[in-house]
């Protein structure tokens, strides 16, 4: 079936007007249909974080409906979260998806630790808190081939975003999967909405976005120097 579009932002990305993630959310325009990420990240995974079945006693009798958690992340600098309810388990699964979709942020990476410098944006540029209920994480920078040093769910969480190494601290009812993932992800956004200066950006090696295809780039450069 076509997509038609219905909003402004999803005209101009299926116009051609644009064509990454990156632009689409720098204008700031709501994202409010789930194809404008399909189209712009083909390459997206997603996973379900928490799958819960929830009974309620009614005059009719016992009715029982599905509390799903995904996240979505293309493993590149972007990543997202959502939640849906429905009475079966395929249609919450792929709404709860195309939620996560229409959360998708854009996060930084960097070489943040002090006892790393190799300059490529493999971890966070600098420490970062969110707090979702009870739940607080607490994400660091770390040097290269620690790997992630965080919970199971903020490993998924991170693997997703893109972010190889990575030390973390968790307070609270960690075992709530649905706040410790919502922390995490209220940690991953502070990266992209705390300003950095042009100093810092270069001396900690800051990227916004995808950085994949830079490293790639820089690879080949030097191999045909």
């Amino acid at each position: 079936m076509e997509w038609i579009p219905k909003t402004r932002l999803g005209k101009m990305v299926l116009s051609g007007e644009i064509t990454t993630m990156s632009d689409a959310l720098a204008t700031k325009l709501p994202l409010r249909e789930a194809e404008i990420v399909d189209i712009l990240l083909p390459e997206l995974q997603d996973e379900v974080i928490d799958l819960n079945m929830v009974q309620r006693m009614t005059d009719s009798g016992r009715r029982v409906r599905f509390a799903v958690t995904c996240a979505v992340g293309n493993g590149d600098g972007f990543v997202g979260i959502g939640r849906a309810k429905g009475k079966e388990v395929g249609p919450s699964i792929r709404k709860a998806i195309d939620n996560a979709k229409l959360n998708i942020i854009e996060i930084k990476r960097g070489c943040g630790s002090w006892e790393c410098g190799c300059g490529n944006p493999h971890t966070l540029p600098f420490e970062v808190r969110g707090e979702s209920g009870s739940v607080m994480v607490s994400l660091k920078p770390a040097p290269r081939g620690i790997s992630l040093a965080v919970g199971d769910v903020a490993k998924s969480m991170l693997t997703l975003a893109g972010v190889k190494d990575a030390w973390g601290f968790a307070r609270g009812n960690t075992k709530t999967k649905v706040n410790y993932a919502l922390a995490t992800y209220n940690a991953l956004l502070m990266t992209s909405e705390m300003r950095v200066t042009d100093e810092q950006e270069d001396r900690l090696r800051i990227a916004s976005g995808p950085v994949n295809m830079l490293i790639r780039e820089t690879d080949v450069n030097e191999m045909e120097e």
